[in-house]
């Protein structure tokens, strides 16, 4: 299944774009919070074990924690991240944006009795498949989403070209292609803005890596830069 992107409109009437994380990558993030919780477990009833009987008690106290108070408390505090979600760069938000609050965390993980029947989160599985945002029940009834938190790129490097003036009409659309095409450059492989600049031909009359620099000279020119 395809991750895909929701489109919530804010009441100032900006546009997000919430790149919502399918069911296997939301997997992975599960299997690692399981794998540090069953550390958790192991070490605390190990030490536990050394109290004899009065640990018991403490045991209990340990197990609710970890297994029901862990995802919640990381949910709602560290920005709707557990350790497994950051390590995969998933999030939890509310489903227009904003960050998840404390009933949402707490309602999207009591549900998880309910994702997980019969067996292996059967329940959870074929609602995340069944939805276009792939949400389980519980981000269902919380109004919640699981997103792909969008990784920081190094600054853009503006390139040591002059402004030039397009030697052809563009239309509103043909002109922010070029300036998104600037500012996107220094992320791509050098024969990848190759063969991007390439397209433009007529435009540059040019191939190569000359097509890329007279690119992003007419950049420039639309954007005023001197």
């Amino acid at each position: 299944m395809l991750d895909t992107y929701r489109e919530v409109v804010t009441p100032e009437g900006v546009a997000l774009h919430l790149p919502a994380a399918g069911p296997v990558p939301r997997a992975l993030a599960w299997a690692l919070d399981l794998a540090i919780r069953l550390a958790l477990v192991v070490a605390g009833g190990t030490v536990l074990a050394l109290l004899g009987r009065s640990g018991a008690g403490l045991y209990a106290v340990l197990l609710f924690t970890v297994f029901w108070l862990y995802p919640i408390v990381f949910e709602a505090a560290w920005n709707g991240c557990t350790p497994g979600k950051r390590l995969l760069g998933l999030r939890v938000i509310a489903g227009n944006g904003a960050p998840v609050g404390w009933l949402a965390a707490f309602t999207r993980n009591l549900l998880r009795v309910v994702d997980v029947l019969p067996f292996g989160y059967a329940c959870g599985l074929i609602a995340s498949l069944a939805d276009p945002w792939g949400r389980r029940l519980g981000d269902m009834v919380a109004g919640t989403l699981v997103v792909h938190v969008e990784r920081a790129h190094a600054a853009s490097v503006t390139p040591d070209v002059a402004p030039l003036n397009s030697p052809l009409p563009l239309l509103p659309h043909e002109q922010a292609a070029l300036i998104a095409f600037a500012e996107r450059a220094p992320q791509l492989a050098p024969a990848r803005q190759v063969e991007l600049a390439e397209f433009a031909e007529p435009l540059v009359g040019a191939r190569g890596a000359l097509a890329v620099s007279r690119l992003h000279g007419i950049a420039l020119g639309l954007v005023g830069r001197r």
